[in-house]
């Protein structure tokens, strides 16, 4: 059976449908509450951050990537067009040939349409272009606010935009109790767990639409009634169904929908539907997110197109320098622990991995989460976002009381984060405080072709990176993870040490000092070595193989000069005095150093007897040892047998200023490769006494709560 689309009937009832919204928006003024009673103002004055914090460009920036969003958008409706009309056959019914295009191309009209948002000003790209690899397109807000503004400007959330290639591979969150740890999920957070939907890259896409801080509908059901006027209607209908609108809108729906949320107080559901009316609704915003998933798992966003997929089917050499960087990446550098790449892992300097490739088509990481202490960055808006809006909408009323917990603060449902939807979840919150997604790593440099790097002095195309955005560079956080706890010291963003100079030989200390990674942190690697992880971590940005989709679209400026090493440092802002953190954000104050309880159980460990100092140690290979020692930061290291098991394993430090009461204890999680022969674990202990002698012994367990058994003998240091 051939389906004709009705595109003459539908889109004149579609343009009918929006003159009559247009005309209804025209008469409608937006009154809110602000700090004087009776006045009015316009959300574009929403403006409480100080002096830095919103780059100069901000405004011209903005409309920029709206220009550019209209040439996508323009350029996906005549893909759309160019569609054969689509045959509907087989049980289940399919659409036979046209299928596949046509939901991916529904996906891009969605992704790329800015009336999906209260004021018409912003889509889903304005935070995700493809030049970017689909994160954050404006140069001046990866440098400065970190989070991109939503429809109320100035309106910002608290994290960097994540980019969208390859999320569409990350599973449903699982808590794997064997293993002792959470895998998949989507958000930094992973708070789009694909628990309803089953696809977490799904649930992704349903965030921001109704994310006050975001593009900002203040009901789901907004979504549906302005797809419901969209030009591509028919092309949803044609995917979904032509029932799928069938929607009795209350009156004062569009009223409603042109406010951003927030207007609304407590109330999620502002637009008052009948049952059988908000289930249709959510209907619809379901097929919106399985839309937006397919064309994000579509080649023209996920298409292994990079230099290292050619490299893995024989059809292209690494250069001397990105051949060094894989093995680096795979050995020194440990990268492969958590972004993995399908092959083996941990060599050692005169090892090269001779096996078979086992996946060619890797992502690039574990799927789980991980926390590597990166400092806070006072540069992000939200901490500044303590005053009432228009609509007397308060974004963050903790000010920087806030601490980002990530996916802690997800399983406590917590502030800023999403409900948990599993409460067996809860109980493992404080094991994975401060620990965010490991995104894969691929396309994370790709930029625009008129600018060929991330890396000053360029020309260059500014990005950030991790959560926070706190690194401006590749080069930097390469750095980190080489020397983290070699340049640690006791200060925030803003405030290292004369003679030093931050991100160079100064690192502050963690926002969260719990379950802080210590596979990474000293690693030894020379300068040299971390250009040569940058210049591999290059061969992993698509379009090598083929030109990306759409990366032609940037018509912005390149940046030039500088150097790669301090890269944005002088938009440093220094950090306040930090008050405690919130009690509605941590429950009780954050422990100063690692946390003191299992990271499996979330119980207090139990005190084993130590082995006497004639006990044999038939695991210990290397150590104890002392690898740093100051009074904000002690580094115990000891190398072990590999014990196999869980991938993350967490070594244990007992100590005190007594040999026969060891009362402190320290946990530090690292992660382990079944591959490498031997592991080297890294306990941090913080908060010690100057002029003080500790006594200590060391043990280590898989997250599972296995002991492995292997105890060092009690061994001491003393603080000068």
């Amino acid at each position: 059976m051939v389906v004709k689309r009705p595109s003459f009937i539908v889109l004149s009832q579609s343009a009918i449908a929006i003159v009559v919204l247009l005309v209804f928006f025209k008469q409608i003024s937006v009154r809110g509450q602000s700090h004087k009673a009776g006045s009015i103002r316009r959300i574009s004055d929403y403006s409480p951050y100080p002096k830095g914090i919103l780059p100069s460009n901000l405004n011209s920036e903005v409309d920029r990537v709206l220009r550019e969003i209209d040439t996508i958008e323009g350029r996906a409706l005549a893909r759309w067009h160019a569609l054969p009309p689509p045959i509907l056959t087989g049980q289940p019914p399919v659409l036979q040939n046209t299928g596949t295009e046509a939901i991916e191309t529904l996906g891009e009209l969605m992704l790329f349409d800015k009336n999906i948002s209260p004021q018409k000003n912003e889509a889903c790209a304005s935070c995700h272009m493809p030049y970017a690899g689909f994160s954050g397109p404006i140069p001046s807000v990866n440098l400065t606010m970190i989070a991109y503004p939503g429809t109320a400007h100035f309106r910002a959330g608290k994290r960097t935009a994540q980019r969208h290639p390859y999320a569409p591979f990350f599973p449903v969150l699982q808590f794997n109790q064997e293993q002792g740890l959470f895998f998949g999920g989507n958000f930094w957070d992973l708070r789009a767990s694909g628990y309803r939907l089953r696809v977490p890259d799904a649930e992704q896409a349903q965030g921001p639409p109704v994310d006050p801080l975001e593009m900002g509908f203040p009901d789901t059901a907004c979504v549906a009634l302005r797809l419901s006027a969209a030009g591509y209607r028919p092309l949803f209908e044609e995917v979904w169904g032509k029932g799928a609108f069938d929607i009795k809108f209350p009156r004062d729906a569009a009223r409603i929908c042109a406010t951003p949320g927030g207007a609304f107080g407590a109330d999620t559901t502002p637009v008052k539907l009948s049952p059988e009316d908000r289930t249709r609704a959510t209907e619809v915003y379901d097929h919106w997110a399985q839309s937006i998933d397919s064309y994000e798992q579509s080649v023209q966003v996920s298409p292994f197109s990079s230099k290292f997929d050619a490299f893995t089917a024989g059809k292209y050499k690494f250069t001397p320098d990105e051949m060094a960087g894989y093995i680096l990446f795979n050995g020194k550098g440990n990268c492969n622990s958590c972004h993995l790449d399908g092959r083996g892992t941990a060599l050692k300097p005169d090892q090269t991995d001779t096996s078979s490739t086992a996946q060619v088509n890797p992502l690039f990481t574990c799927f789980g989460s991980a926390n590597e202490g990166v400092p806070l960055n006072s540069s992000d808006a939200f901490y500044y976002e303590t005053e009432p809006d228009a609509y007397g909408f308060t974004p963050n009323p903790y000010g920087f009381g806030y601490r980002d917990l990530g996916v802690g603060a997800f399983l406590r449902s917590g502030f800023a984060s999403g409900p948990n939807p599993n409460e067996s979840w809860k109980q493992y919150a404080s094991t994975v405080d401060g620990q965010f997604q490991v995104s894969s790593l691929r396309d994370v440099a790709l930029t625009p072709s008129q600018c060929p790097t991330t890396e000053a002095p360029g020309p260059y195309f500014q990005k950030e990176f991790s959560h926070n955005g706190y690194f401006k560079s590749l080069k930097q956080i390469v750095h980190f993870y080489n020397t983290r706890d070699k340049y640690a010291y006791p200060v925030t963003s803003g405030h290292c040490p004369a003679g030093t100079t931050e991100k160079v030989n100064c690192w502050p200390m963690a926002e969260v000092a719990s379950n802080i990674d210590m596979t990474t942190g000293n690693l030894g690697l020379t300068g040299k070595e971390e250009d040569q992880i940058l210049a591999f971590l290059k061969t992993l940005s698509d379009g090598f193989i083929k030109p990306y989709s759409n990366v032609d679209t940037f018509t912005g400026v390149c940046m030039r000069g500088g150097s790669a090493v301090t890269q944005g440092n002088e938009n440093l802002i220094p950090t306040p005095p930090l008050p405690p953190c919130a009690s509605a954000i941590c429950g009780v104050a954050l422990l100063p150093g690692p946390k003191q309880i299992s990271a499996a159980t979330g119980k207090a460990l139990a005190q084993p007897t130590s082995p006497t100092s004639s006990a044999p140690r038939p695991g210990i290979v290397e150590g104890p040892e002392v690898e740093v020692a100051a009074s904000y930061l002690t580094v115990i290291r000891w190398r072990i047998n590999n014990p196999g098991g869980s991938p993350v394993h967490y070594g244990i430090v007992r100590y005190g200023t007594r040999s026969d009461r060891l009362t402190e204890m320290a946990e530090s999680p690292i992660r382990l490769d079944p591959t490498h022969r031997t592991v080297l674990f890294r306990v941090r202990l913080t908060n010690l006494k100057e002029k003080v002698t500790y006594y200590f012994e060391a043990d280590s367990m898989g997250a599972d709560g296995k002991p492995d058994g292997e105890f060092t003998q009690i061994e001491k240091f003393a603080l000068r």
